[in-house]
């Protein structure tokens, strides 16, 4: 699966589009941070406004917003752009995946689920890695970033629980978004999704099979059909109660994180120690702290499915080695 970073005549795309790609992503992060800087300016203007009638101008105004504006497009434009690239970049990777499946498909194709592993799980493998990947390198910069912004604003304001420490707001931050996180992930692997994803995958490729053998072999049917089909029904069904459990808890705690940057700055609003452009800067940045912590748990559907995919490919090249190592035997 990684041999695109270790091939030459992929060294190019790998390495150099990596470096692509980390560096578009650092930037768009630094760019967020001059936009959660904006929003401080701005909402503190919004509170000199409406305190006294022409306490600003509309010059200011304008000018503030289109600051924003500026800012808001050079963001757009570099995610449509990276987008573009990583599109092409994953598909290289999965070039790489492909033309080594292809090189040993004489032997592979004696392997059940073959034809799956190679054309659907690929493709599979490299749009959740578009997906994932890039989101899991920005979350690490994120955190990078903006701790120390949201350690800067929360300095002697008092925080629920933990009064006027100054690590109060970011230790919040962190038992509120890990706590959640392991609470999830425990519970997926009390649920087993990992496992029930791939117990699907399987049941639907035995079922797709038969179909293929069946448009050429008419005593396959009804009876074989409907025999597999029932085990695609049990697999799907064990799989929706499962993530009914799973969802309850997790859609339960996203909730209640809307709620929890104001939890904690309840003291200072309440104290009036903050204006409201800081609080609004607070926030955004606790905000993108939290997320960024909260990331396996937001991308859990998603990282179960590659994890199964990576599971399946997995154990498709260690049956492939077998194969190899059974046919010298027998040389």
């Amino acid at each position: 699966m990684f041999r695109f970073f270790t091939l030459k005549h992929w060294f190019t795309w790998s390495w150099l589009g990596s470096i692509i790609i980390l560096s578009s992503l650092w930037i768009q992060v630094k760019i967020d941070v001059k936009i959660n800087e904006w929003f401080g300016e701005f909402y503190d203007m919004i509170q000199k406004a409406l305190t006294a009638p022409n306490a600003i101008t509309i010059e200011e105004y304008w000018t503030s917003l289109l600051s924003f504006i500026t800012l808001a497009a050079l963001y757009v434009g570099l995610a449509v752009l990276i987008s573009f690239f990583t599109s092409h970049y994953l598909f290289r990777w999965r070039t790489a995946m492909v033309e080594w499946y292809h090189s040993v498909y004489d032997r592979a194709r004696k392997i059940e689920g073959a034809s799956q592993r190679v054309q659907e799980d690929t493709i599979k493998f490299s749009r959740i890695m578009e997906s994932l990947g890039t989101s899991f390198i920005e979350a690490l910069m994120i955190l990078v970033e903006f701790m120390p912004i949201l350690f800067g604003l929360s300095i002697s304001i008092p925080i629920f629980f933990f009064g006027d420490w100054d690590y109060g707001l970011i230790v919040g931050a962190l038992i509120w978004s890990v706590g959640g996180t392991i609470f999830l992930i425990v519970l997926g692997l009390i649920l087993r999704l990992v496992g029930i994803e791939y117990d699907l995958q399987k049941k639907e490729a035995a079922y797709r099979k038969i179909l293929v053998i069946a448009e050429d072999d008419g005593t396959v049917r009804p009876k074989t059909l409907e025999e597999l089909f029932d085990g695609v029904r049990s697999i799907h069904f064990l799989s929706y109660i499962r993530y009914l459990y799973f969802n309850i808890g997790r859609i339960a705690y996203l909730q209640a994180n809307v709620l929890s940057a104001y939890v904690f700055l309840a003291p200072a609003i309440v104290a009036g120690a903050v204006t409201l452009g800081v609080m609004q800067q607070i926030i955004r940045a606790f905000g993108r702290v939290e997320g960024s912590m909260q990331y396996l748990l937001k991308a859990w559907p998603t990282i179960i499915e590659l994890a199964s995919v990576y599971k399946r490919l997995r154990e498709f090249e260690t049956k492939l080695k077998f194969v190899d190592e059974k046919e010298h035997a027998i040389d």
